[in-house]
């Protein structure tokens, strides 16, 4: 690969001197320009954006210092050597105060000369490196500051206002935290808040999901094994406690991990130590803990799903977040976030959200909560037409109005869409005594998509003959 030469360029009125320096400096490898006047020389600085300057201060057309007031204002990170006669020594010492590198006496020596030049090209390296790190520091700033942002909860809702002032002051502390709450209300992102706001947060966040595992794989994932522990383990894993040294361990539907485990992990909390599978080398245990379960504790208790002992230790600050339809002052506010969300992530325009789709996704009861609201706005975002999300973007189960929805009765799940999809068509035909408009208005569709799906569906001839769109 061809290395580009420094670029240099000689501000002098005396000729020999413009010479004998392109020539010194060419056999070394610079690339040489030279320019006889303080003004040809700004022009061939403008052209060439050298990285040396080699500036004498007495010029038949301007004053040399005038002449590096302009450089440096033309490129802070220009290196600027003055030549000057001895009597002009004051000169060039105002030039070092101006910003100017070093200066050289003349007649000087080659070698003083490229000595001098060789510091000065290993401070502009220095510049240029110092701004790039800058620069990638912002940037990663900035982007860790984007990431934190769309990490923190998002909510207007007193219940959810009173945990974030519980989890204030909290946090700091290394006190065990017990989320409770429905699948989906956003226990793991109160988990890493959690951590975020705590002394621990600049080490590991480390998640394990006991409902994701085998009962028998669980042990081996969170205590670690070393190689020949059982069949399979080929190599040494240090396991999860080990990956949380010095930080935080949220273990997420700690109800499903089997009773002998939670005895044994809850010695772990006791202790502070434990061993690997396969090994007798007693390791120290240095996390904070957070557990989740979407169990009822006392019903996870009663039934043994959840000991009593391991219960009473992870429940120092016990926390149980309310389902997304007891909350639903905090929708807007989800949805702004997920849009933004999967708008970035899909890359395409972010679009607005029309009232009555707003108003449909207020409305709605969320049986899947954070979760399914997010799942929603991602489908929503995708078929997102004219840059906006109508009711027609949103899922068909959305697509029913609240007071249809409770006229057909709960979506069997079990079943097919599109015997929910019909049955919601029936019983609004049935409202609305077989007026189609009225029956669109009462699904939130158009009416040209109702008579799509009554011929889809065969409807039209089941009900025989009804009142059109009067």
């Amino acid at each position: 690969m061809s290395v580009v030469p420094v670029k240099v360029l000689v501000i002098d009125d005396e000729r020999p001197v413009l010479m004998t320096l392109e020539a010194l400096l060419q056999r070394r490898g610079f690339a040489v320009q030279t320019a006889g006047s303080g003004t040809a020389g700004m022009q061939a600085f403008r052209r060439s954006k050298p990285d040396v300057v080699l500036l004498d201060l007495g010029l038949p057309d301007a004053d040399g210092l005038d002449v590096l007031r302009e450089l440096r204002a033309e490129d802070a990170h220009v290196q600027v050597l003055i030549l000057t006669a001895n009597d002009s020594l004051a000169n060039a010492i105002q030039s070092i105060k101006l910003g100017a590198f070093h200066f050289i006496s003349k007649p000087y020596a080659a070698e003083e000369l490229l000595s001098l030049m060789g510091r000065a090209l290993e401070q502009r390296s220095l510049q240029r490196e110092t701004l790039v790190l800058r620069e990638e520091r912002a940037y990663l700033s900035k982007r860790l500051a984007e990431v934190e942002e769309r990490s923190k909860p998002v909510f207007q809702s007193r219940p959810m206002r009173q945990i974030d002032d519980l989890l204030d002051r909290l946090a700091p502390t290394d006190a065990n935290v017990l989320l409770l709450g429905e699948s989906g209300v956003g226990k793991e992102v109160l988990a890493a808040q959690v951590h975020s706001r705590s002394r621990r947060c600049a080490a590991p966040f480390i998640k394990l999901n006991c409902a994701a595992f085998p009962a028998n794989m669980i042990e081996a994932e969170l205590f670690g094994y070393v190689r020949g522990a059982f069949t399979g383990a080929i190599i040494d894993f240090p396991g999860m406690l080990s990956e949380a040294k010095g930080g935080t361990l949220f273990l997420d539907e700690i109800a499903e991990m089997p009773p002998e485990l939670q005895a044994r992990f809850l010695r772990v909390l006791q202790e502070r130590e434990y061993r690997p599978l396969g090994s007798t080398r007693v390791v120290k245990a240095d996390f904070r803990l957070v557990a989740a379960t979407n169990r009822p504790v006392a019903e996870a208790l009663r039934s043994g799903l959840l000991r009593q002992d391991l219960y009473y230790r992870l429940n120092t600050f016990q926390i149980e977040i309310p389902p997304l339809r007891e909350r639903r002052e905090d929708i807007p506010a989800l949805v702004k976030r997920f849009v933004a969300q999967f708008s970035e992530r899909h890359g395409v325009t972010s679009p607005s959200v029309s009232p009555e789709a707003l108003e449909r996704l207020h409305a709605y009861h969320w049986p899947g909560n954070i979760r399914e609201l997010q799942n929603t706005v991602e489908y929503a975002v995708i078929l997102a037409e004219s840059n906006t999300i109508g009711l027609k973007q949103l899922p068909a189960e959305l697509q029913v109005s609240p007071a249809l929805r409770v006229a057909v009765g709960p979506v069997d799940h079990s079943g097919s869409l599109e015997a929910s999809e019909r049955k919601a068509i029936l019983a609004a035909l049935t409202e609305s005594r077989g007026n189609k408009k009225r029956a669109a208005e009462v699904l939130g569709i158009q009416r040209p998509t109702l008579y799509a799906k009554l011929r889809k569906y065969g409807i039209r001839n089941q009900l025989g003959k009804s009142s059109e769109d009067a």
